[in-house]
């Protein structure tokens, strides 16, 4: 980092042959004169240095990309670092959490940017592509599940807490399974369920899951929401950027096909898809036998993860 610092602001390095200078020149007038003169240029160039030279060092935007790159986008260091300053977090959230999650899932962002992987920009300078939502919303639905507040049909006693996740695949095979046929065409991927064990008084397990639209704006599920009049929901707002939702429960847009992808009970789930295109839900998963349990794993690791799965891993 010393070293960094020094390439930097290069004008440093003349400070000591200033300061030799001055003691060799004491003697004479005009020697004094020279070196008061070289004393000032050189510190009116360091001062220009540092007012060009603002982010250095730690706050310094390659330093930090390569500090990260270093510790694998370890998020919980990510975060800590965010907080600390002002420059720090505009700077997380303009590159760093973008860098992340390219480095986790690129197959997840070229889709939802529609950008060729090999087109993303990586090692930028300035901004990140823009996202609805921001690049910090999407970190957050790779690496966190958003739990379960209680609700007309999941009558929990207690709300299920939020949590981060160490493995988490996203696919958009299941995506489509949560789209009515007429929005076969949007590009969504849904992550596997989060299974939390059955709660007191519970006879099923809850499942949590979570996913992304690309290119929500001009999608037919949006369009759809919208030529239909469907109502924001008052109460509710999306987890990951706090985005007014809609419920696509009580819009009528969910399939068949999203209950058999999930494995829960009939009319046991719901999900909401907020107008930044982030989707968060949850579901009453069905119990499988041991047979079945084998079978649905050989169907979820089959062509979804080779062709349009992303495995999200936390170290």
């Amino acid at each position: 980092m010393a070293n960094l610092n020094q390439e930097q602001n290069p004008s440093t390095s003349s400070l000591p042959l200033i300061s030799s200078t001055s003691r060799s020149s004491s003697s004479g007038t005009s020697n004094s004169t020279s070196t008061s003169s070289t004393m000032h240029r050189a510190t009116g160039r360091i001062a220009v240095s540092d007012r060009n030279n603002s982010n250095t060092g730690i706050y310094n935007e390659q330093v930090l990309t390569l500090l990260f790159r270093f510790l694998n986008w370890d998020l919980q260091t990510l975060c800590s670092t965010a907080c600390t300053s002002r420059r720090h977090r505009a700077v997380a959230e303009r590159i760093l959490f973008y860098e992340l999650c390219l480095s986790r899932v690129p197959r997840l962002v070229s889709a939802i940017l529609a950008t060729p992987v090999n087109a993303l920009p990586h090692d930028i300078g300035g901004s990140a592509p823009r996202l609805p939502g921001g690049w910090p919303a999407l970190a957050k639905i790779l690496l966190y599940c958003c739990g379960c507040t209680p609700s007309l049909l999941f009558a929990l006693s207690n709300p299920v807490p939020g949590h981060f996740t160490t493995v988490t695949r996203f696919s958009k095979t299941s995506g489509k399974s949560f789209l009515v046929r007429r929005c076969w065409g949007d590009v969504l991927y849904v992550s596997d369920p989060c299974e939390h064990a059955s709660l007191p008084g519970e006879e099923h397990d809850l499942g949590v899951y979570r996913g992304v639209f690309g290119g929500f704006v001009r999608s037919r599920t949006r369009a759809c929401l919208i030529g239909q009049n469907a109502e924001l929901e008052e109460h509710i707002r999306c987890p990951y950027c706090g985005a007014r939702v809609w419920s696509m429960t009580a819009a009528g847009l969910v399939p068949r096909s999203a209950t058999t992808r999930l494995g829960s009970l009939e009319d046991g789930l719901e999900y909401f898809v907020c107008v930044n295109g982030h989707l968060h839900g949850s579901c009453w998963l069905t119990p499988l036998s041991s047979s079945s349990d084998d079978g649905n794993s050989e169907d979820n690791g089959g062509s979804d993860r080779q062709s349009d799965g992303d495995e999200m891993g936390t170290p």
